[in-house]
């Protein structure tokens, strides 16, 4: 855990607060002050950001980085396992290779804090990780939380997955009823575990249920993959029967549920907005989709869907969206502060303020302006990326290790 302060910078806490020729102080990893008093305890090292920006590490929560890694093909396409419909069990942390080269783009384009999902071939597809995009020697050292949530697909990707296969779910009604027995079964397991426990009797662990079981309990966010309105009626529906933490993800067509939405208190990973309407359930997509969204009161945050689109590009698509009519603030919380509350993450990221991690990046400028580089990256406090002379360069992993 590292100590630095950032001095002289127009500091931007991505909670709405700016502070021209601000002071962040990180001790111990964790952010101590933010305010505009420039001096620091004597020993502290200081990076002078006079004439940047300064924000808090961009949060991307719905990505398959490192799990499905750039430049390896089939050897590297971890991300979905989908040898049966009902794959509760499996967790994205057993998938990651954080050697994996996008993580160093993720540092490029400010990104310090990510959330790995399986992919969506299944209707239950397993548990994700919010992890740091640097700085240990093992995903377990970079881990923020896990499991976050576990990934659920309605549509046609498990319609594709598996009707190709001539198995069940071949049709939506097929997939909404895997979710579904998948989790009555669930919850009569957690019924029989709590009366053996209340005996003292033995009662042998089912991984999957065991998954399921916390979503029906509240312990994990129910990450809903889907596109098309109906298929997100669906996902409403089966939310409310079984009391799920529901998070659409995508959301192509939410808009047209936005009232709802709103009143429920259902939030969006809305994207990639940075894609082309490559299947009849992406037909509609707009950037003025998340639009309509955030000016319904809906709770939104923007993600790539990393391979889909390039990890470093988070922040093009918050400025596509600042274009399209979102605010300055509502597009940089939509890669900060809102994304890290949707994901439950906002004791630790999406923010500089006290307390939070020290997750803070130095920009040359506005990062919404497409000419704004990054300069500095610092997680945890520790440096592990700056540009020098035109070049970037990585900490090492094992440096002071």
């Amino acid at each position: 855990m590292a100590e630095v302060a950032f001095v002289g910078g127009r500091v931007v806490t991505g909670t709405g607060r700016v502070i021209d020729r601000g002071t962040v102080l990180v001790r111990n990893g964790v952010i101590e002050r933010v305010d505009d008093d420039p001096r620091v305890p004597e020993g502290v090292p200081i990076v002078a950001a006079d004439g940047r920006w300064v924000l808090p590490g961009f949060v991307d929560t719905h990505t398959h980085i490192g799990a499905h890694e750039d430049g390896e093909g089939p050897a590297g396409a971890d991300a979905s396992e989908v040898s049966a419909p009902d794959m509760s069990a499996v967790r994205a942390i057993d998938a990651v290779n954080i050697e994996d080269r996008a993580f160093r783009d993720a540092l490029a384009g400010g990104v310090t804090t990510v959330v790995v999902k399986p992919g969506s071939g299944n209707p239950i597809g397993g548990t994700s990780v919010a992890m740091k995009t640097w700085g240990g020697r093992t995903v377990d050292e970079q881990v923020v939380k896990h499991p976050v949530g576990v990934k659920s697909a309605l549509g046609e990707n498990p319609k594709n997955a598996w009707g190709e296969r001539g198995q069940m779910p071949r049709t939506r009604l097929g997939i909404a009823l895997v979710i579904r027995k998948a989790l009555v079964e669930a919850g009569e397991y957690a019924a029989r575990r709590a009366d053996a426990r209340e005996k003292g009797e033995f009662f042998a662990r089912d991984l999957g249920k065991e998954v399921l079981a916390a979503a029906l309990a509240g312990d994990l966010v129910w990450d809903q993959h889907a596109h098309r309105h109906d298929d997100i009626a669906t996902a409403l529906r089966i939310a409310a029967e079984f009391r799920l933490r529901l998070v659409l993800n995508h959301g192509t067509e939410a808009h047209r549920h936005a009232a709802e939405l709103a009143e429920r208190g259902v939030p969006v990973i809305f994207g990639p907005v940075l894609t082309t309407r490559g299947k009849v359930e992406t037909r509609e997509a707009s950037v003025n989709n998340l639009v309509a969204l955030t000016r319904a009161g809906v709770r939104t945050a923007i993600c790539t869907d990393h391979p889909v689109v390039p990890i470093d590009a988070l922040v093009l698509q918050a400025a596509v969206a600042r274009r399209a009519g979102l605010t300055w603030d509502e597009a940089i919380a939509a890669i900060s502060s809102a994304a890290a509350g949707i994901a439950g993450l906002d004791e630790r990221v999406g923010a500089i303020e006290p307390g939070r991690d020290g997750d803070v990046v130095v920009w040359s400028g506005d990062p919404l302006e497409l000419g704004s580089t990054v300069e500095r990256v610092h997680i945890l406090g520790r440096e592990v990326y700056r540009v020098e002379n035109g070049a970037p360069i990585v900490a090492d992993r094992w440096a002071g290790r």
